[in-house]
């Protein structure tokens, strides 16, 4: 291992190490995933069996030694170090960026945060939506992998609406972006068979946890807001407001399949909202119904008749048992008479 070769390469790493905590008193996580990547590119390319099955240790070992006091040399950390620059580097756009002077936001995003990614995301698009969702939203690690979890980079943006029609550019594409299809409430526990008022009642129970799952931006106004027209009270399900779109959100719960009336009655309240609450400076109301379940084609028609921003999803809860499990179980009747001849 102690070769002239090997000995060169260790005096480069250790100057670039050293250069890199001068700098990173100012910008610490910046300089540090930088080392990394360097660190991962120079053990990819360097990397070759002459070294023997021991360079990690040996590696790590040296730079432990000369670093006593500077975490990430560990051999685990170093392996992350490689598949961090191989993993990214696949991407033509990321190539470029570091050649731009590491402008791409991966090097913006804390070490532990990246450790996450490169262990669950499948390809370099999907990490990268996560990363720029990091970026924009400050998102801890904790968040982040909520968000991986729930899979949001399948769903973000794949709400059916009509906003490219009914909002001007770009608030229809900010629009597009905040809603998601489907959501999952997975955080909820509901009987098998329950109301809509008791979805609602669930939902603002959990409030933290369904404003996560909205998303970045959402602020509660109020539930069963509500709306006084002419001599009659209509009550809307849900109201936000959403602090980037500056508009109210109106949701509509429903826990059956989606129908072209559901909408006329969201229609109805995202107009009241325009004309009696809406502020001058605010922009126009969104309506999202959120349902069991839709066929997107006759969503697609039914939003081609309406003159108003509405966006169509569905809600999933995932914590129901398999069915061949659920017919093994006792029932509650059974449970119970267990218990009373005990």
């Amino acid at each position: 291992m102690l070769t002239p070769d090997y000995k060169k390469w260790l005096t480069d790493i250790k100057q670039y190490i050293r250069q890199s905590q001068i700098k990173a008193a100012i910008k610490v996580n910046n300089e540090l995933i930088k080392v990394y990547w360097r660190l991962g590119k120079d053990i990819a390319e360097r990397y070759v069996p002459v070294y023997g099955s021991d360079f990690y240790n040996t590696l790590s070992r040296d730079l432990m030694h000369e670093f006593p006091s500077m975490k990430g040399f560990s051999v685990t950390n170093l392996k992350f170090c490689r598949r961090f620059f191989e993993f990214y580097h696949q991407s033509d756009i990321i190539r470029q960026q570091v050649v731009d002077d590491f402008s791409s936001p991966i090097f913006h995003i804390p070490w532990g945060h990246h450790i996450q990614l490169l262990t669950k995301c499948k390809s370099v698009d999907e990490a990268l939506f996560y990363v720029r969702k990091t970026v924009e939203n400050g998102w801890s690690r904790a968040v982040l992998l909520n968000h991986i979890d729930a899979e949001l980079h399948l769903t973000q943006g794949k709400a059916i609406s009509n906003f490219s029609c009914m909002l001007p550019s770009p608030m229809s594409d900010l629009a597009q972006q905040t809603l998601k299809d489907p959501y999952c409430f997975d955080f909820l526990s509901l009987q098998e068979s329950y109301s809509e008022r008791q979805l609602q009642d669930a939902l603002t129970t959990q409030l933290t946890r369904f404003l996560l799952e909205l998303g970045n931006g959402f602020a509660f106004v109020g539930q069963q807001y509500r709306l006084q027209v002419g001599t009659q009270e209509f009550f809307a399900d849900l109201l936000f407001y959403h602090l980037k779109l500056r508009c109210y959100i109106v949701i509509e719960l429903k826990v059956d399949k989606f129908k072209p009336e559901h909408q006329g009655q969201l229609g109805f309240y995202v107009s009241t909202i325009d004309r009696d609450v809406k502020l001058p400076s605010d922009n126009p109301t969104i309506g999202l119904l959120i349902c069991k379940t839709k066929d997107n084609i006759v969503a697609e028609y039914s939003l081609g008749a309406t003159n108003q921003p509405i966006g169509i999803s569905e809600y999933q809860i995932r914590h129901d048992l398999p069915e061949s499990l659920a017919k093994n179980l006792p029932s509650i009747q059974e449970i119970e008479a267990n218990l009373t001849n005990a």
